[in-house]
């Protein structure tokens, strides 16, 4: 039996949400085995703390910026990725938005159309751009940042939880469609991880205890914890795995 192997040498992978909380754990990690991160973000300046972590540590980043929500700047995100580095072997759909914190019966459409384009469309049409990609050197990776909310709604966060819940089913159908081209397509689902994303938890002592006994292991995760299951996913390690979900939440939903 041959040694397992981690390496990401020579691999070119695209992390979306780069900028902080666990995108930035994702892409230090894949840059921290060999492959070149593609960091992006809205802001191309809120990235520069990120590319210069992983230089640092010697690994290689270049900075794009695209609001993953208009397909335009996807389109253009693309072509870019085409022209510098003619493949794309690693795609991670981690950019998320949730923008209403209340009563789904007073989520007004704008509320709706801004969390379905970013966290669904996004990386629904990321994924179809990036497959044509992939199959230039023979196929690839993707992995779909959900959460335990996809599956178990959480309260005052329906709108949010219904994009979660799809993107399980997109990672899935997905996964079947591309599997005869070599691109595996999986999906990571995070409970309670302490990131900008949940300062409202993280930031109230009262919410947060309640949060953490719901916890089998009574505590939340830091960042880097997550990025670990992604390094499995989009390396050889898990040749065989694809349609999966990944839930990485200290035993909350068991």
């Amino acid at each position: 039996m041959t040694k397992i192997d981690f390496s990401l040498n020579g691999k070119i992978a695209l992390v979306t949400g780069a900028s902080r909380g666990i995108g930035e754990a994702i892409a230090l990690t894949l840059a921290d085995y060999g492959a070149h991160c593609i960091l992006v973000s809205r802001k191309a300046d809120a990235l520069k703390g990120v590319a210069d972590a992983i230089a640092s540590r010697g690994g290689k980043a270049s900075v794009m910026a695209c609001n993953v929500g208009d397909l335009k700047q996807i389109e253009d995100l693309m072509d870019r990725i085409k022209e510098n580095f003619g493949k794309l072997d690693i795609l991670i759909n981690n950019a998320a938005t949730n923008p209403y914190f209340g009563d789904m019966l007073g989520a007004d459409e704008g509320i709706w159309n801004k969390t379905f384009d970013v966290n669904l469309k996004g990386p629904f049409f990321l994924i179809q751009h990036a497959a044509g990609l992939m199959e230039i050197s023979g196929g690839g990776s993707v992995v779909n940042v959900s959460s335990v909310n996809g599956v178990k709604p959480a309260l005052f966060q329906g709108v949010y939880s219904i994009t979660k819940a799809a993107m399980i089913s997109m990672t899935m159908a997905f996964a079947k469609e591309l599997a005869g081209k070599n691109i595996r397509v999986n999906a990571l689902l995070p409970g309670l991880v302490d990131t900008h994303f949940s300062k409202a938890i993280m930031q109230n002592d009262a919410v947060h205890d309640i949060a953490v006994k719901m916890i089998p292991m009574a505590r939340h995760a830091e960042p880097r914890e997550i990025a670990g299951v992604v390094l499995y996913l989009v390396s050889d390690a898990a040749s065989f795995t694809t349609g999966a979900s990944f839930v990485v939440d200290g035993g909350a939903l068991a």
